[in-house]
C-alpha cells in the first residue's frame, strides 16, 4: 500500500509542476495565482509530515518540488500582472514567501517552528489570494471566477491535511480544530457550485465525479483520530484530492467564451 501512494505522490507532483514558460491569458494567470494559494498550505503540510515523519521521502518531494514551483510562478505573474495595484501585490507577496521560505528550509521541522510556521503561511496565503482576486476582477467574465473557485479547492485540500497534521503534533490543536472544519465546509459548498455551473462540460462534470470520489475518501480519513499514523492517510488522500482538482481547475481555465 505504501508503494502504490508513493506512486501516486509522484504523479501528483509531476502533475502540479507545468512547464510552462510563461503565462498565456488571463484563465492561466487565475490559475497560477491560485496555484500559489495552494501552494502555501502544502509546503506547511510537507514540514508537518516531515516532524511527524510521515511519508518523509514522498514529503521531502512534495517541499522541494512545491517551493520551487512557487518561485517560478511567483516570477511569472510577476511579468504578468496587468496593473499596478497587482504589481504591488506580488512584491509584497515576495517578502512574506521569503520569511517563509527561510523557516521551511533554515533548520529541521520542530513544534516550536511550526507554530511560526502557521503564522507565515497565513500571511502568504491571504496576499496570494488577494493577487487571484484582483486578477478575477480584471478578467470580468464568469469562467474567471469558476477558475479561481475551482483553484481554491486545491488549497482548502491542502489546508485541511495541514490543520489534521498539526493537530497529531499537538500543535495549535484549538485553532487547527476550528479552521479544519470550516474548510471542510467551504471545499463542499465550492463542489455543489462547481457542478450546477452552466459553464461546465462533460470533461469537468467526469472530473467532478472523480473529485466526489476522493472527497469521501478524504472525508473519512479527515474523521479519524488525529494521530501519526492517521495523518500518513490523511497525506496520502489530500494529494490524491489535489490531483483532480488541479484537473478541474485546468479544464476551468481553458473555456474562453464566457
Amino acid at each position: 500500500m505504501l508503494t502504490t501512494r508513493r506512486t501516486a505522490l509522484g504523479m501528483c507532483a509531476a502533475l502540479v509542476l507545468p512547464a510552462y514558460a510563461q503565462v498565456s491569458d488571463l484563465n492561466d494567470a487565475i490559475n497560477k495565482a491560485g496555484r500559489q494559494r495552494m501552494l502555501s498550505q502544502r509546503v506547511g503540510k510537507a514540514y508537518l509530515a516531515l516532524g511527524l515523519q510521515v511519508h518523509t521521502a514522498a514529503a521531502t518531494k512534495v517541499l522541494d518540488q512545491s517551493m520551487a514551483l512557487f518561485d517560478r510562478q511567483l516570477t511569472e505573474l510577476k511579468v504578468f500582472a496587468p496593473t499596478t495595484a497587482i504589481r504591488e501585490t506580488y512584491a509584497l507577496l515576495e517578502t512574506q514567501w521569503s520569511g517563509l521560505k527561510g523557516l521551511l528550509v533554515g533548520s529541521a521541522p520542530s513544534a516550536a517552528n511550526a507554530v511560526k510556521l502557521l503564522t507565515l503561511d497565513a500571511s502568504v496565503l491571504a496576499l496570494a489570494n488577494t493577487g487571484t482576486v484582483q486578477l478575477e476582477q480584471v478578467h470580468g467574465k464568469p469562467t474567471g471566477k469558476l477558475v479561481n473557485i475551482a483553484g481554491r479547492q486545491r488549497m482548502l485540500s491542502q489546508r485541511m491535511a495541514k490543520f489534521y497534521l498539526a493537530q497529531a503534533w499537538g500543535v495549535e490543536v484549538t485553532q487547527a480544530s476550528a479552521e479544519l472544519a470550516k474548510a471542510r465546509g467551504e471545499f463542499a459548498q465550492a463542489l455543489e457550485v462547481l457542478r450546477n455551473a452552466p459553464e461546465a462540460n462533460a470533461d469537468i462534470h467526469q472530473e467532478l465525479a472523480l473529485a466526489d470520489a476522493q472527497w469521501v475518501l478524504f472525508g473519512s480519513a479527515l474523521s479519524a483520530k488525529p494521530s501519526v499514523g492517521n495523518a500518513a492517510n490523511v497525506f496520502s488522500a489530500s494529494e490524491n484530492l489535489l490531483t483532480v482538482m488541479d484537473k478541474v481547475t485546468s479544464l476551468y481555465s481553458k473555456i474562453q467564451k464566457t
